[in-house]
């Protein structure tokens, strides 16, 4: 590699924050006209990089190079200067406003000291048009589909003469064709000399759209390798330090009674309106049933009004025969409902607790962990050393806060509690959500023996690899209502995509 084709570099690039080494001597290159795949599990680094490149965070050493120059970065307009633009995870962008007016905001046009608003809407139009973008500037972003919005985002930092872009999980919200759309347009920005640093978990995309690939763990760079010369296998491996088994391992399901049956559901959101529409489905004992979709089609809505954690405003569920429409969460886990959160934090754990209070949450009222109104905290102690050995949560001790565990234990945390009870249905709701491969597979794993040790399981992603390795029938979830439900088997992911995408055809 030739320093004249090197466009960004990061050298002995170290961060530190209170008790952690986030970054421990980093060195990363970015050629012109690459796209250059950034992998790590949670907490290896990668974000603390692109946060240090973006003048989120300021390095404690090393340097960084632009154009074979040091630089100072101190903020994100630094960054922006430098021609370093980033398209966030979560979208950046106002909804009442138009794609014009989203993409000038912090950079207005004016003419004759009024808004320049024709002048930024004709070069919208050049840009998106030169670009292979297309998006039209006088729309309203919130009146455009996810994958529109993340082309006016990229347009938003070319708008800004970038000439580096970070993408960050960019497919995380995509369907199959708009990631494929997505990756088409990646390759167009590279042929007319942009750079990319795409940061991902899906180890399948990374190694079919990058040039080269840099894995980070620990805080340190282990590697960087062309993706020719590796595999989907060895990736996780580097990541990970081990060897991990990707592919879910599952046999034929034996599905018995139904053990869960919602009928003719309707739920509103916290905006008053209704985002779960005339939804029914059955769920039966030794069978996962895998709800497909992108986020925001009601999914959401859907697990909390099963759970109790909202109220519905229609319709009938009912539990291992028992009616439990608009109970409270107590009364449907008394029932039999293992349920893993979407919202781990918010729903799943009070991080404040240590791991052995937080293993109790279900079953503190009960014996042998209270008597009447004492709690027997020796029987809370001996429950979380044997949960903590079976589910292998990574902790120094049973009395450690969880709000100290990585996501990964923090989620085998509720895992254990979940289902180290007598339950009959598990609704896993984006299970693994921010979690690296590791602990994917040992969730995977997890949700698998539940399904063969005769329990009905609700799996709600927005995963469609997920979706398609655990579940036995698959319903698509679109604008809030099931709009099919197809045997597994069956299923391709690009049929699956047309219906994620609102395609009503069978």
């Amino acid at each position: 590699m030739t320093e004249t084709n090197i466009i960004l570099q990061a050298k002995g690039i170290t961060k530190r924050f209170p008790g952690v080494l986030a970054n421990d001597k980093v060195d990363f290159s970015l050629k012109k006209g690459e796209i250059h795949g950034l992998l790590g599990e949670n907490g290896a680094g990668k974000t603390t990089l692109m946060n240090i490149l973006y003048g989120l965070y300021n390095q404690d050493e090393g340097e960084m190079l632009v154009n074979g120059k040091t630089v100072q970065i101190d903020n994100p307009k630094d960054s922006i200067s430098l021609g370093i633009g980033m398209v966030h995870q979560h979208f950046m962008l106002i909804p009442v406003f138009t794609v014009a007016e989203n993409i000038m905001l912090g950079y207005e046009s004016t003419k004759h000291g009024i808004l320049d608003r024709k002048g930024v809407s004709a070069k919208v139009k050049e840009l998106s048009h030169q670009f292979g973008l297309d998006v039209d500037p006088e729309a309203l972003v919130g009146q455009l589909s996810v994958g529109i919005q993340q082309r006016v985002e990229i347009v938003k930092t070319l708008y800004r003469e970038a000439e580096i872009l970070i993408l960050d999980e960019p497919t995380a919200v995509l369907t199959p064709q708009e990631a494929d759309e997505l990756f088409a347009i990646m390759r167009g920005l590279t042929e007319r000399g942009v750079s990319i640093i795409f940061i991902t978990h899906k180890l399948k995309e990374v190694l079919g759209i990058a040039e080269r690939i840099t894995v980070m763990r620990s805080g340190r760079v282990v590697g960087t390798v062309i993706p020719a010369e590796v595999d989907e296998a060895k990736l996780a491996s580097l990541m990970v330090g081990r060897e991990v088994i990707l592919k879910v391992k599952k046999g034929k399901a034996k599905a018995k009674g139904e053990v869960l049956k919602v009928e003719n559901l309707h739920v509103l959101d916290d905006r008053g309106l209704e985002t779960v529409h005339n939804v029914s489905f059955k769920v039966r004992e030794g069978e996962i049933l895998g709800i497909a979709g992108v986020q925001g089609n009601g999914q959401t809505q859907l697990a909390e009004a099963l759970t109790g954690l909202r109220k519905t405003e229609s319709g009938r569920v009912t539990l291992a025969g028992k009616d439990i429409t608009g109970k409270s969460p107590r009364p449907i886990i008394e029932t039999g409902l293992a349920h893993i959160p979407e919202d781990r934090h918010r729903h799943g754990l009070v991080l404040g607790y240590s791991v052995a209070d937080n293993m109790v949450l279900c079953t503190y009222y009960l014996p042998p962990f209270a008597k009447h109104l004492v709690l027997n905290q020796d029987a809370v102690d001996a429950n979380a050393q044997t949960l903590i050995e079976e589910y292998d949560v990574r902790t120094p001790s049973p009395f450690v806060p969880t709000a100290k565990l990585s996501g990964g234990n923090q989620q085998k945390v509720i895992v254990a509690r979940e289902l180290s009870r007598d339950v009959k249905l598990l609704i896993a709701s984006q299970p693994t959500r921010g979690l690296d491969v590791g602990s994917i597979e040992y969730i995977h794993k997890e949700i698998v023996q539940m399904r063969d040790r005769g329990l009905g399981v609700l799996l709600i992603s927005a995963e469609l690899d997920e979706i398609m390795a655990l579940s036995d029938r698959i319903a698509v979830m679109y604008s809030g209502k099931i709009v099919t439900t197809i045997d597994a088997k069956d299923a391709t992911r690009e049929q699956l995509g047309l219906w994620m995408a609102g395609s009503q055809s069978n």
